[in-house]
This record gives C-alpha cells, sequence and structure tokens, in this order.
C-alpha cells in the first residue's frame, strides 16, 4: 500500500514526493484521473434545494407557518435528501470563525498538517487526523482534496491530543459550533419524526450523546482540468444525518437525481442537511439518502465544514416498527449499528453502497 499524497495548496501543486512511477495525463497525475464515463459534465442544472426555516418549524404558530415548513422539508426528504435550513440558532459570527479556522489550518505549510497524518507507518487508518487517501490498488481514482477529521461526540471520548495545536482558536471555534449543530440535529430528528407520525423522540433515542459525531474540515485547491478530476468522488453519507457549512459563491457539490447530475449552491447564512443511509433505512426507504460529489475548480479554492452525526452502537437499525403494516412492508433488513459501521467503510472504498445488501 502507499499514501496517497494529496493536491496541496496553492495553483493545484502537489504535497509530498513524486513517485518514481507517477505519470502525467496532461497537468494531472494519471491517478487522478477520472474514467471517462465518471468526469463532470458542464451542462448540470442547479438543484431546486428548499430553505426551510428552522425556527418557524420547530415553533408551531396560528398563521401556519410550521405547516409550510413541514410540507417543503418533506418534499425535500422524498425527492432530493437534501435541503437548506435558515434561521437555525448559529450566528454568523461563529460560522465565520469556524470557517476561517479551517482555513488557517490548511494554509500551514505541508510538513506542519502531516504531523497529524491518520495514516500509520504509511498502511494503518486512524478515523481521526490529517489525510487525502490510502492508495489500495492500481486502478483507484484519487480525490482532489485534503481532510481533516476529527471526532466532537460522545464528549468523553474525544481525543484532544489528535487535535491541531494551530491555528489556536480551532479547538474552542469547532466545540461550540459542534454544540450548535448538535441541537439543530436534535431539531430536525424530531422534525422526521413528526412527518412520519411516529414517536417525537422515535429519531432522537437512537442518536444519543452515545452515537459518534465526526467533524470533517475539507479543502479543495484548484486544479488545472476540472474536466478531469473530481474533489470527491460519488457517494452516499453513512450514518444518520449531515450538515454541512460551505462558502457561498463558490459551488462545486453535485447531487445527482434520475440518473442526472445538479449543482447544489449555497445561500448566505445557511447549512445544508442530508439524510444518510441509517435514516433511510429507519424511514423505510421513504427518506431518501442522496448520492453527491464535488467537482474542482481551475481558479478559486474550496472549504467545507460538515458534522456527521451517527447512531449509538447498541441501535438495531431498523425499518420503524409504526410504519410497517399488511400492507406496507419492510423493505430493508435489521442490522446492529455496530456491525453496520463495522462494514460501511469497506463498501465506500470499494464504490459501493452497504444498504443495497439490506433491501428484501
Amino acid at each position: 500500500m502507499h499514501l496517497s499524497i494529496p493536491p496541496g495548496n496553492m495553483k493545484g501543486t502537489m504535497e509530498g514526493e513524486a513517485s518514481p512511477e507517477l505519470k502525467l495525463e496532461g497537468d494531472i497525475p494519471a491517478r487522478y484521473v477520472m474514467p471517462q464515463q465518471d468526469r463532470p459534465s458542464a451542462a448540470a442544472g442547479v438543484a431546486p434545494i428548499p430553505v426551510v426555516d428552522l425556527g418557524r418549524l420547530s415553533r408551531p404558530d396560528a398563521d401556519g407557518g410550521a405547516v409550510e415548513e413541514e410540507a417543503k422539508l418533506r418534499w425535500a426528504l422524498e425527492t432530493w435528501g437534501f435541503f437548506m435550513i435558515t434561521n437555525h440558532g448559529i450566528e454568523a459570527s461563529l460560522m465565520d470563525a469556524m470557517m476561517n479556522a479551517s482555513k488557517e489550518f490548511f494554509g500551514q505549510p505541508t510538513e506542519e498538517k502531516q504531523k497529524y497524518n491518520n495514516i500509520i507507518d504509511g498502511k494503518r487508518f486512524r478515523l481521526e487526523g490529517y489525510r487525502s487517501e490510502l492508495l489500495q490498488s492500481e486502478g483507484q481514482t484519487l480525490d482532489w482534496s485534503c481532510r481533516l477529521s476529527l471526532q466532537v461526540e460522545p464528549e468523553g471520548e474525544r481525543s484532544f491530543h489528535l487535535w491541531p495545536k494551530y491555528p489556536k482558536s480551532l479547538r474552542d471555534v469547532l466545540l461550540q459550533y459542534a454544540s450548535r449543530t448538535k441541537i439543530i440535529k436534535d431539531c430536525i430528528m424530531r422534525a422526521l419524526a413528526n412527518l412520519l407520525e411516529l414517536d417525537e423522540d422515535y429519531f432522537i433515542n437512537r442518536t444519543t450523546t452515545r452515537a459518534r459525531a465526526l467533524a470533517r474540515l475539507g479543502y479543495y485547491p484548484p486544479c488545472p482540468r476540472p474536466d478531469l478530476v473530481l474533489g470527491f468522488k460519488p457517494h452516499y453519507d453513512g450514518g444518520a444525518l449531515s450538515i454541512l457549512f460551505i462558502e457561498e459563491n463558490v459551488g462545486g457539490l453535485q447531487v445527482l437525481r434520475n440518473g442526472k447530475w445538479y449543482n447544489v449552491l449555497a445561500k448566505p447564512c445557511t447549512l445544508l442537511i442530508n439524510i444518510a443511509e441509517c435514516i433511510e433505512i429507519m424511514s423505510n426507504g421513504i427518506f431518501k439518502s442522496p448520492p453527491h460529489r464535488v467537482l474542482t475548480n481551475a481558479e478559486k479554492e474550496r472549504t467545507s465544514v460538515a458534522i456527521f452525526y451517527g447512531v449509538d452502537v447498541e441501535t438495531v437499525v431498523e425499518p420503524a416498527p409504526g410504519l410497517l403494516d399488511e400492507k406496507r412492508l419492510a423493505r430493508f433488513k435489521k442490522i446492529k449499528a455496530e456491525d453496520y459501521y463495522g462494514t460501511v467503510f469497506e463498501h465506500f472504498r470499494q464504490g459501493k453502497r452497504l444498504i443495497d445488501t439490506l433491501i428484501i
């Protein structure tokens, strides 16, 4: 196995030492070039992702505002699997601080970031740390991006010795930001249960503070050939729910629907939410986990902050019994969350989807 060397910080240059067998296709190392059928198309339209007012959604009022927000949320969950939220309670100043701390980390020299590399001895993978990808096969195509992953939940399992010391603000800002996204996660989980007419705490009880939450800061440097290379290959998110903060006016995120890729554009001070596989299973397929990817850009760099919320490892992930009857049969087999997490990453690395193995 070889440690893949991620793109660098400036103008698409490469970090690390070049391999003797490195081959180029134009200006790009061949291992980053996507197969012809997977390359991005310039003809993608814009996905009509709705913006849901989280404040109105969580506070029923006389003018029917909550009903309106619920309708937008249901439509988004049953079609795109993505929606944006506004009035979410995180101040613009905290969002700016989170984004700035992320940029400061990625703006450091390579040798500083590599101190937190999560590939140990060139082959052992650790969930937390700085990385791009582990090169596992000759035919594997790599992503044009770098990531810093840090576990923020459960609170007692935070490995602060793995967290970067620079920028100094990163730890405090990330902890404050994650504490606020946790409130958002719970609010959305209650809304999902209400839409399905389940007990309001049905999903909350399966995504408590015993469940893992992983923060992932992402950096996508400029790439001279965005027509050949992807920042992040097509994938589905594992776990329960993802909360994504991306810069407006940069773009790059795309979602697949009915065989066509659509651009997802951020609006100021909004967060992007997408449903992950475990919620799709528990909703018996009513709510969709969307396939998505990230493009590269020849001119602009891109930074993102994602918080991935999982389910308790002791949970049995299965269609909610309240959604089943003689006419509505289970569409998925049950699986222990511990077994799910034990195999989901292997499926991901193979370009497969674990949920497909559970379809009845």
